[in-house]
């Protein structure tokens, strides 16, 4: 089992920089509009969330159990369903920078653009991890680098003809 790698400025924009400038903003906005109705506004954004998570929530369980249903593959469904929820977990934490990137993930018009990402995301990261180590028409897979780290009969050595009896 490979371990997710997650690269050292991913985790010092995630736990430095994001907050930084979800406190600069805060300080901004109230300023311009008064502490009390910098809380208020943040208490509607968190109210606004729950019913986007409960309302783009319900229909993505609904489209998964159809496409279940159907027999057909619910990739679309779990991604829709995997932002959902990122995007509901932003749009609960107080500030309106992850707010705004909670929204853009949760809402049905711009899902579609997070969905695209993702998929590219999850594409590079399994064809990286030698997923498609297969090539149809080949006799062996190809050398990847997770195949040379795995034990495996070397492909040059005899063939064992055999039965299998139960």
């Amino acid at each position: 089992m490979t371990r997710l790698r997650i690269p050292a400025w991913l985790l010092v924009v995630a736990f430095v920089v994001v907050p930084l400038l979800e406190i600069f903003v805060l300080i901004q906005v109230g300023q311009v509009i008064g502490p009390w109705w910098t809380i208020l506004l943040l208490v509607a954004d968190s109210i606004l969330g729950t019913w986007l998570i409960r309302r783009e929530g319900g229909r993505a369980f609904a489209a998964l159990r159809e496409a279940l249903g159907s027999g057909r593959m619910p990739a679309r469904e779990l991604a829709d369903g995997a932002l959902i929820l990122v995007g509901g977990t932003l749009m609960l934490s107080p500030g309106f920078v992850t707010d705004l990137f909670g929204i853009v993930l949760i809402l049905p018009f711009t899902r579609p653009v997070a969905r695209r990402v993702l998929t590219g995301i999850v594409t590079r990261r399994l064809v990286g991890a030698g997923a498609a180590a297969y090539v149809p028409g080949t006799t062996r897979p190809t050398d990847r680098p997770t195949n040379r780290q795995r034990p495996h009969p070397d492909p040059d050595g005899p063939v064992v003809e055999g039965e299998v009896v139960d």
